[in-house]
């Protein structure tokens, strides 16, 4: 049996929510530790996170997934390179003694503490944050501008990189020493959902975080002229940062148009309950790698239009699986939603063949066995 260490955020942390005594973890981490629990035979994973609280560990998560938390003081992170992360991990994984450390995401201190873990390694990359500090123009010394360049390091000293998406394969595939094309697995919930789709006016959800780089500001405007012809509500689910200018500018339009709605960051049930009775998601981002809320959507049967950049194009099929659209073009914009406002049936039907090709290219345990597949190949003795 392979023991697997599985370096990912505690959402406790990012949120700094730490009222629960259960961890929650990324969408995209928690629907592959999913598959895991259903392979128990061939795989035990110890899920290691860092906060900067004490908080209850381990904990047993499944038959074969057990949660370490591992606490770090609030000085030791990101100001000193992640220094006490990668000190507290290695004391952790020395009780544990994997046969490889997984990272998943360069966003915050996973990949690096995986790379000086002191173990095999690999990561996942999951934001891309080379490419979004470009867009976003933002200084070295920003949180994007140093977790880039900690990103640009971590992928060349890591043993391979799994990549989500052939967009972020070609963003890393000349540094990074081997590369696997992997997509995210989708809860497999929301393949359960029983849509009643027909909502009156019809619903545009949009999930997304308030941030420049989601475009959400543009989308509004953009939707502004096909009010006058169409009736339709937009809810905005997100979080925001209220100190934001951006933030502010979003709110500034919702008060001035009834028909926009702005609700905080919701969890999985309340997304589950939206994608039930909406009409269409909407993600007008200008960069993505491979965005969970769309495959999700896809999974739930609810129709997508969203921005033809990044990784998107490796999920929708443009007038096959969903609608894409320039996401800096309000004409191309306004178009994709408003073919899927006047063709009920024909987003029906998109919707049911993404579902259809999430429910076998993106089930849970289908990516566990693609994982487990990778991790024997980097240890061929375990094979």
């Amino acid at each position: 049996m392979l023991r697997l260490a599985l370096l990912t955020t505690d959402n406790r942390e990012d949120r700094k929510d730490y009222s629960s005594e259960v961890p929650w973890f990324g969408t995209a981490p928690q629907a592959l530790l999913d598959g895991f629990s259903h392979i128990p035979e061939q795989i035990e994973v110890h899920v290691v996170s860092c906060t900067r609280r004490h908080l209850k560990t381990p904990l047993q998560l499944a038959r074969n997934i057990v949660f370490h938390s591992v606490y770090v003081p609030p000085w030791a992170w990101l100001k000193a390179a992640y220094l006490g992360n990668i000190l507290s991990v290695r004391r952790c994984l020395s009780g544990i003694h994997p046969d490889l450390v997984h990272g998943q995401g360069t966003e915050r201190d996973c990949a690096w503490t995986s790379v000086f873990s002191g173990y095999p390694n690999l990561l996942t990359v999951h934001g891309n944050m080379r490419r979004l500090a470009s867009i976003s123009n933002a200084p070295i010394w920003s949180f994007a501008g140093l977790s880039a360049l900690l990103e640009a390091i971590t992928i060349r000293l890591s043993g391979g990189v799994i990549c989500l998406s052939s967009h972020s394969h070609q963003l890393v595939e000349s540094s990074a020493k081997r590369t696997w094309l992997v997509p995210n697995a989708v809860d497999a919930s929301f393949f359960s959902i029983q849509r009643s789709p027909f909502a009156a006016p019809p619903l545009i959800l949009v999930v997304a975080d308030l941030l420049p780089n989601k475009n959400i500001l543009q989308l509004l405007q953009s939707l502004t002229e096909l009010r006058s012809s169409h009736a339709f509500k937009v809810r905005l689910i997100g979080k925001a940062e209220q100190d934001s200018p951006y933030v502010r500018s979003i709110q500034s339009f919702a008060a001035q148009h009834s028909w926009c709605e702005i609700e905080p960051f919701a969890d999985r049930q309340r997304i589950r309950a939206e994608m039930a009775t909406a009409t269409l998601l909407a993600l007008p981002s200008l960069e993505e790698n491979l965005p969970m809320v769309i495959l999700e959507a896809m999974a739930a049967g609810l129709p997508v239009a969203a921005s033809r950049v990044g990784g998107i194009s490796d999920l929708i099929t443009d007038k096959l699986t969903g609608m894409l659209f320039d996401p800096l073009c309000a004409d191309s914009i306004r178009a994709a939603i408003r073919h899927l406002l006047d063709h009920p049936a024909n987003r029906e039907e998109m919707a049911a063949t993404a579902r259809m090709k999430t429910r076998t290219s993106h089930h849970p345990e289908n990516i566990a066995n693609a994982h487990l597949d990778i991790y024997r190949r980097m240890l061929p003795m375990k094979a």
